[in-house]
Formats: structure tokens, C-alpha cells, sequence
């Protein structure tokens, strides 16, 4: 024991070795950390119906996947959300602009994701100049909420046609979601007003609802006095059902940092209604996962112009891919590899380059967007990651050895100096897990798999005898784990 109190000890080499060995046989999950909740809710993107997803929804989407894989991985269900904005005026506006526009087939004059937003552009702009389609717009949302079979049965439409846009673009990022928007929630909402008037939270005020309590500044509406339900109704009755029907123990919102004061009200009327505990640390829990913003080379932030295609989502990932692919044929893959095997790696590489720029990131600052940046070969990048695990395996595939023989009976020894820096940085796996998911981190794990890839090059420089290849191996298994966890498809050769 030192003078400050502190213990000072040393993990022996056997004991490392020992532990990496038991990995290679048994699998990576038998390093994957217990987390003490069982059930956890992640609400992703939410993008509004009609809406085309733009760079604006990156960071959600991404941020999100990763958190929920982590939680996977540490044993943890989770129920993957995505709350769309699918009752609210918008909608109202936009139906009530395809009655006038389409009278007798407005739930077949719109085929096109593309010429649904031409409409929705216009119903704005109708909406903003004129008073009169102004009030019928609300009215419709009344009607719409209310069940009204001509206007749902628009609805019903316009919400296939966005959800097919929406798909292809979280398929494009492997992101699996299920899609539980506002109006899933409507049997709900009454209950849950009910609720939280007999308890004295809920007043009205010029004939609209109101949750008023001391911790608020202001009243949250709950209720127009036109009758039409607000997105503080809809996301209280979310955050109900999530406690009561689904039994989360952890509700985690992702959205921009701007979100934040919005979500500790709701938070503060859950815990004072009894849905969470007065503590904001014991569980259940409800946590809101803010995020800077995405800047372009000027410094200004990246926004989709309503009437410019500049930043579309799917348009960005299409650059990222195209452009590793001009770098791979100027590398001549076009020679030695198949179209298809270049155009896959493209893709991988491509792809993962976006999400690993976002990601290696503290979620809570801003960074600015360049795909030369994202796409450089040196540095904390995708492509190095990429490059580093394609050199491991070109290594082990060279050797001419089996390893799966080699792991039945073969031993690592950790007697050189990176050696046991390499096992000691591969043995940190977990406890990094763990940091990145207690604590909704993200760049915790992209910090780790830099510099795991980092400490094998150096292991690698001064300790390359084939006799070392379990290591090799160990390394490999570790990065793809990794790779999967932050949503990416690994590159087995460059």
C-alpha cells in the first residue's frame, strides 16, 4: 500500500494470457459486460412524415444504433423506437392542401415520395399566407386525431409513401428500428391526462389543458382548445407506456442538445406524477443523449434548404461510396478485384467513414463535415481502422497456418515489453464497453479501437514472429466486435 492510499498492483502475464486464450475458444461475447437493467427503450431520429431525412438526422440515427448495440451486447433488451412526427399540424395542413388540389382522389393522387414533397412544400407555403386554409388545416388535425375515416385514410398514404423513403436510408445504415410514432400512442393519452389530473397536475387555461406544477416555469399544453392533442401529450403518454406497459427500466431520447430543457419538464412531471423515481440516477430511469451540431467547411451549420437537394442524407452516403471507390481503382483494385468486391468495399468503407467521423467525436460537440478528412488513410479515421484489420488478416492468411488449430493448442506469451501492452489494451475491452454505455459515450469505444490498432502496429514492428499469430487473432476478433458495435461492416482486404 503507498503513503496517499492508494493500492498499487500488477497483473501477471500468465493471468492476461490466460484470459485472451479463454476468449479465442469461447467467443468475444464471453467478455461482454452485465449492465443491472434488463429492459431499456432507445428513441431514435423521428423524423416528420412527409419530411425527407436529411444530414440533420445523422447524428440521431447513428448515435442511437451504437448506444443500442452496446446495450445489446451488455445483455440488455431494447426495444428500438422511432417516435415520428405523424399528428400534427403538418399532416393537417397537408391533407387538407390534397382535398383542395385533388378533390375526390386525394388518397390516390400522390404516388411519389418526391411529388409528396412538392405538396408539402406548397401546403406551407398556403398555410403561412393564407388564414383562412390556415384554420381548416387545424381543423383537419382535429378531424384527423378524431378519427375521421376520409382524413386517416389520406393519412394512411402519405405515411406508407414516407416510410418506404425513410427505409431505404436506414437500411443503407444497417439500422434496424420499429416505428411507434405519435398516433400509436392516442388510446393512451386520455388514461394518462386522467391520471395526472386526479393528482392535481393538470388545469385548464381559455379552455386548453395544461400540466402545471411547481417545478415548472411555465405550463406545458396538453390540449388545444380546439381539442386537438399536442406533441407534449403524445410524448408524456410515450414515456407512460414505456414505464408501464413495456416495462423499460431506461428510456433513452437522442436528439440535438437544443432538446434538452424540453425533455427535463417532461422528466420532472414523470418523476413528480410517480412514473420515476425522485432520484434522476437510480433506475428506472429516463435519460435525454444530446449532440452537437454538424458544421460545413464555413462554419455554418449543415441544413437541408427546403428548396435545395444539397444535403440529402441518402446524396451524402453516395458521395462517401463513390468516392472510395475512385480511391481504390486509383490503388489498381480495379485489376485484381471483381466488380462486385469493389463495389462492396466501397460501400463498407465508404459508409463507415461517415458514421466513424460522427462518431469518434464527444457527442456533445459540434464538427465540421469533410469527406477528405473522413476518407483519409492516416489519423483516427474509418479508412486507417479499415486498413489496420485487413493487414492483420492479410498476416494470418499468409502464415500458411491454421488458426483454429493454433487457438486449441497453441499458448500466447506475453514476455515482450508490447506484448503485454497489447494484451493489457485487449484485456480494457469491456471495462470500455461498459464506460461507453453507462455513460451514453460513444467516441469512449472509438478512442479504445484507435489505439487498439495503434498498439498492434507497434506490437507488430517489434515482435513479428508467426509464433505470435493468436495475438494477431485476439486483435482481429476484438476490432470486428468493435466495428460491429459502431455499425460498421469490416473490410477483410485493401
Amino acid at each position: 500500500m503507498t503513503r496517499d492510499g492508494f493500492f498499487n498492483f500488477v497483473i501477471s502475464s500468465e493471468y492476461m494470457a490466460k484470459s485472451i486464450e479463454n476468449m479465442l475458444i469461447n467467443g468475444i461475447d464471453t467478455w461482454a459486460p452485465t449492465l443491472s437493467v434488463k429492459r431499456a427503450v432507445v428513441d431514435f431520429y423521428s423524423p416528420n412524415i412527409a419530411k425527407e431525412i436529411h444530414v440533420g438526422h445523422l447524428r440521431s440515427t447513428i448515435i442511437a444504433d451504437t448506444l443500442a448495440r452496446l446495450l445489446e451486447y451488455s445483455k440488455v433488451e431494447v426495444l428500438r423506437r422511432n417516435h415520428v412526427s405523424d399528428w400534427r399540424t403538418q399532416l393537417g395542413m397537408l391533407i387538407e392542401y390534397l382535398f383542395e388540389e385533388f378533390p375526390g382522389s386525394a388518397n390516390t393522387a400522390v404516388t411519389t415520395f418526391k411529388h409528396l414533397q412538392y405538396c408539402y412544400t406548397k401546403s406551407k407555403e398556403k398555410f403561412d399566407k393564407d388564414p383562412d386554409f390556415k384554420e381548416k388545416a387545424q381543423l383537419a388535425v382535429v378531424r384527423l386525431q378524431g378519427g375521421d375515416p376520409d382524413y386517416v385514410q389520406v393519412w394512411a398514404k402519405i405515411c406508407e409513401i414516407s416510410r418506404t423513403e425513410t427505409t431505404e436510408v436506414t437500411q443503407r445504415l444497417q439500422v434496424e428500428l420499429e416505428e411507434k410514432g405519435e398516433s400509436f400512442y392516442k388510446p393512451y393519452i386520455s388514461n394518462m391526462i386522467e391520471e395526472l389530473t386526479i393528482k392535481g397536475f393538470v388545469e385548464e387555461i381559455d379552455g386548453a389543458l395544461f400540466i402545471s406544477i411547481k417545478d415548472l416555469k411555465t405550463p406545458l399544453m396538453l390540449v388545444k382548445r380546439d381539442g386537438a392533442f399536442t406533441h407534449i401529450a403524445t410524448e408524456m403518454a410515450a414515456l407512460w407506456y414505456r414505464r408501464n406497459e413495456e416495462k423499460a427500466e431506461w428510456i433513452i431520447y437522442v436528439t440535438d442538445a437544443g432538446k434538452r430543457q424540453h425533455f427535463d419538464k417532461l422528466f420532472k412531471v414523470a418523476r413528480k406524477a410517480g412514473w420515476l423515481p425522485a432520484n434522476d440516477i437510480a433506475y428506472p430511469r429516463a435519460s435525454h443523449v444530446g449532440f452537437g451540431v454538424v458544421r460545413a467547411q464555413n462554419g455554418k451549420r449543415i441544413r437541408r434548404c427546403r428548396y435545395s437537394e444539397r444535403f440529402r442524407l441518402v446524396q451524402l452516403l453516395d458521395v462517401a461510396k463513390n468516392r472510395s471507390k475512385v480511391a481504390l481503382i486509383e490503388r489498381g483494385k480495379a485489376k485484381d478485384w471483381t466488380l462486385e468486391e469493389l463495389d462492396q468495399t466501397a460501400e463498407a468503407v465508404g459508409y463507415s467513414a461517415v458514421k466513424f467521423a460522427d462518431l469518434k467525436n464527444n457527442r456533445l460537440t459540434s464538427y465540421t463535415f469533410s469527406y477528405e478528412q473522413m476518407l483519409c488513410d492516416k489519423g483516427k479515421t474509418a479508412v486507417y481502422l479499415h486498413y489496420a484489420h485487413a493487414r492483420i488478416c492479410s498476416i494470418i492468411k499468409n502464415s500458411g497456418k491454421d488458426i483454429d488449430e493454433l487457438k486449441k493448442a497453441g499458448k500466447i506469451a506475453l514476455d515482450h515489453a508490447d506484448e503485454r501492452a497489447l494484451g493489457l489494451r485487449l484485456l480494457r475491452f469491456s471495462e470500455t464497453v461498459e464506460e461507453a454505455c453507462t455513460n451514453l459515450l460513444p467516441h469512449v469505444l472509438c478512442e479504445y479501437l484507435y489505439g487498439l490498432s495503434k498498439q498492434f502496429s507497434k506490437f507488430y514492428s517489434n515482435c513479428p514472429e508467426t509464433s505470435r499469430l493468436l495475438l494477431c487473432e485476439a486483435t482481429a476478433i476484438v476490432m470486428r466486435k468493435c466495428f460491429h458495435l459502431l455499425g460498421i461492416t469490416p473490410v477483410y482486404k485493401l
